[in-house]
């Protein structure tokens, strides 16, 4: 009797000894990879900043355990078009995104925090709204080395902006680049692309990168092509020109032998909804003939941008000082009135195609003494200040000395289901990471802001059923990855850096309005960031692990990223 109670206690501490050992084990969780795969209960461990293990791991032992209690377990999430790079210096905690699961913050549409000439710093620090901060960097390496190092909660990445590239050698002129300014343009791209870019993107609508023509882009995108980057747009319109605009984008990618994405899909105004089954038709047509089109999106009708969007292009050349001395004359003011009337002949009028000042709301002032319209429409405003809606809009970008960002509802919510179910459609919140404290309370966001990964979980998925949650899941995590080439993120797999969002998909749900964008989603409980655990409980942990990603180009030690 002794010796088989003897051999039994040698058997358990051989067991106990066996027992594999890890940092962090997530038991009982919905184990959703980010392949599309079927879900499946399960378990995942992490070692260090790498996902170690996943599976029925009942056998081991976490050094810290948590349990899932059936919820989703998951990748964390990628949005692809983030504008976060400011509202990272202020708080590195991007606490908007952390609440919903978002792990890595993709930037740079058209414009990108490097290269910067002195001009173009002393320009960017003149601009500055409330958020106030240093340029010490030049580059768009020396950028995201200075977020890295500072501390930031999520991961980074971004494009090199064409815009950037273009203002950087040529100025806000509307001309084609001289062969210098050309050459020029495509060594600052390559640069980039060696210190990380994950591609080049452009933002067509809006000046100076209107200015740019379709051979132009080619090139640059040649020259990105070489590393393996990819081009990303805001095509020269989502409206009137849209099926054009996409035509031009499948030129550049065909060309330049690019994989190409469009920024944020939509079609923009009531006379344009219906051109959205075309524009989908003409995408899949490029896709069967072996390009590599894809797209993202944002899951709000209204857009949001600045109010240079309800003027025409040649007001606007030279930069923004130059626009606004314009609009302090007489007679170019009348000019813009009445152009801003009538549809857009060769640029995208928001003014027109909202169709009424209802449809405009003010979000973002520069100066202390508008703030208080923050928040109302331009139809409130326009009677406030005793002014028709086009003279209102001038008025509030003179005084304000800036664009003022606002929203217009320009989109149909049909259109927004039809988007979220193509297999090809990640999504992008095109807004900052924020938190209602501070001084981002000194403005008003979109409320996509707040809420673009959780309304999609929430409304679209779990409310709406417009398509499966492991569907959603590897559209907001492999896809993109995939798309920009970046290795070892957007799934659940052994060797992954160890990126691992906890929700629950019952109750996950946005709740930042239009009124009230101020507002977290819910459902999100616990989010890793390289192993370590920013979001416990639902509650931010103050870890800053974020790190920079890099594209497929990055070559190390032989640029100067400062």
């Amino acid at each position: 009797m002794k010796k088989i109670l003897f051999f039994q206690i040698i058997l358990l501490l051989i067991s106990c000894t066996n027992k594999s050992k890890y940092e962090v084990i997530i038991r009982n969780g919905l184990v959703c990879d980010g392949s599309g795969s079927a879900s499946y209960k399960g378990d995942l461990a992490i070692n260090g900043d790498t996902i170690a293990a996943v599976g029925n791991l009942r056998n081991a032992h976490g050094i810290t355990e948590i349990d899932a209690g059936g919820k989703a377990v998951a990748p964390g999430f990628i949005n692809m078009l983030s504008w976060a790079d400011k509202s990272l210096i202020e708080d590195g905690r991007s606490q908007s995104d952390i609440r919903q699961g978002v792990t890595l913050e993709v930037m740079g549409e058209g414009w990108s925090d490097g290269p910067l000439n002195e001009a173009m710093k002393k320009d960017e620090i003149e601009k500055q709204g409330d958020i106030k901060y240093d340029i010490t960097w030049n580059t768009l390496g020396g950028y995201l080395d200075f977020l890295e190092k500072k501390g930031v909660s999520t991961n980074i990445a971004s494009f090199v902006g064409a815009t950037t590239l273009r203002i950087h050698a040529i100025g806000y002129d509307n001309r084609p680049p001289a062969p210098e300014e050309m050459t020029t343009m495509k060594r600052l791209a390559a640069q980039a692309m060696e210190e990380g870019a994950i591609g080049i993107s452009s933002a067509l609508i809006y000046a100076p990168a209107s200015f740019s023509k379709t051979d132009e882009l080619v090139e640059l995108c040649k020259e990105v092509s070489k590393y393996n980057g990819m081009y990303i747009s805001h095509i020269r319109s989502e409206g009137d020109n849209l099926l054009a605009s996409l035509d031009e984008l499948i030129k550049i990618s065909k060309n330049a032998h690019i994989k190409a994405e469009i920024y944020h899909l939509k079609a923009a105004g009531t006379e344009n909804w219906y051109k959205m089954d075309m524009a989908i038709k003409k995408i899949d047509s490029a896709r069967i003939a072996g390009m590599d089109i894809t797209a993202n999106m944002y899951n709000y009708t209204a857009a949001g941008t600045g109010l240079y969007a309800t003027m025409p292009q040649w007001v606007q050349e030279g930069g923004q000082d130059a626009w606004l001395a314009r609009l302090k004359d007489p007679a170019i003011k009348a000019r813009v009135i009445k152009e801003m009337k009538a549809p857009g002949k060769d640029w995208e009028n928001f003014f027109y195609m909202v169709g009424s000042p209802e449809n405009i709301i003010l979000g973002v002032f520069k100066t202390d003494s508008l703030k208080y319209l923050t928040g109302k429409t331009l139809k409130e405003v326009a009677e406030l200040k005793r002014l028709s809606p086009a003279e209102t809009i001038i008025y509030l970008v003179v005084n304000d000395n800036s664009p003022v960002e606002s929203m217009f509802f320009l989109m149909t919510e049909d259109n927004i289901k039809k988007q979220i179910a193509l297999p090809w459609v990640s999504f992008g919140s095109d807004e900052q990471s924020l938190a209602p404290e501070g001084v981002f309370l000194k403005s008003n966001p979109h409320p996509r802001a707040y809420g673009n990964v959780s309304r999609l979980l929430g409304k679209y998925t779990r409310e709406e059923k417009i398509i499966p949650l492991v569907e959603a899941v590897r559209k907001l995590t492999s896809l993109p990855a995939l798309n920009m080439k970046i290795n070892k993120r957007g799934l659940l797999k052994p060797g992954y850096f160890a990126d691992v969002v906890v929700f629950d998909p019952n109750t996950i749900i946005d709740r930042a309005t239009y009124v009230n964008p101020h507002q977290y989603s819910t459902g999100v409980s616990d989010v890793f960031v390289n192993g370590k655990q920013v979001l416990k409980n639902g509650e931010h942990t103050g870890a800053k692990p974020g790190r920079v990603v890099r594209g497929p180009g990055y070559k190390t030690g032989n640029v100067t990223r400062n």
